[in-house]
């Protein structure tokens, strides 16, 4: 009995590639800012792909792989992966910002002081950087996203100007001789530090408590003093 040569094997077939010109169909037209376009679909592929598997996955050859586009498509809206990588980050900083914008709408209700709105804040931080930890790592980590051309500086500098605002109101320099940008600072990298630290285990090891809530109050008492019940 005869067999089929190799030349009339049939092709295994591996994922398709979508075409990758800017005015493809279904690339949104060539419009950058549809949301549709070849651009957004691989900003929603690099969300997707650092809250599966973190930071160190954003290759922009697997962006590209689960975007199902050539590996070069990329560069045609995102010439360096720094680019990418800050494009991917800034979908973050909104997210992170509408749930701040949130604590406040809730802090109004509640007429709530700058001590409360503080913590409501803190929390808020704490609970973004437990639920999108992948997301998270990369938005701050400023040696990968040194990129001014993206507008991420402007979607990132009033969350901690939301910050320093309420430090100033509650420690104001001209009592505590601190510039309330630097206790700010200050207070931010305790509330990184305690973020990290939770994931990793190390808090609970070495102090025996999880507890977020017994954390952020010991961390503003900290750093703002202890509450004051009218405040």
């Amino acid at each position: 009995m005869s067999h089929p040569s190799p030349q009339d094997q049939p092709v295994p077939q591996g994922p398709p590639v979508l075409p990758d010109r800017p005015d493809a169909p279904g690339d949104g037209d060539g419009d950058a800012g549809g949301r549709g376009g070849l651009r957004e679909r691989l900003v929603r592929t690099g969300v997707a792909l650092v809250d599966a598997e973190g930071a160190q996955a954003l290759t922009l050859r697997e962006i590209a792989r689960r975007a199902g586009v050539s590996h070069g498509a990329p560069r045609r809206w995102f010439p360096t992966h720094l680019d990418l990588l800050s494009a991917i980050a800034r979908e973050g900083f909104a997210e992170l910002a509408a749930r701040v914008a949130e604590t406040d709408r809730e802090a109004d209700r509640t007429d709530a002081g700058p001590r409360a709105r503080a913590e409501l804040l803190a929390r808020c931080y704490l609970a973004y950087a437990a639920e999108r930890r992948g997301m998270y790592e990369l938005m701050f980590r400023h040696d990968l996203l040194e990129s001014g051309r993206l507008g991420l500086r402007e979607t990132s500098l009033p969350l901690f100007a939301r910050l320093t605002a309420l430090v100033a109101g509650l420690r104001p320099a001209a009592v505590t001789g601190v510039d309330p940008v630097t206790a700010a600072g200050a207070l931010w990298a305790n509330l990184h530090g305690l973020a990290q630290l939770r994931h990793w285990g190390s808090l609970a090891l070495a102090t025996g408590s999880d507890d977020p809530e017994a954390l952020v109050r010991a961390t503003l008492d900290a750093h703002l003093g202890p509450a004051d019940p009218a405040r």
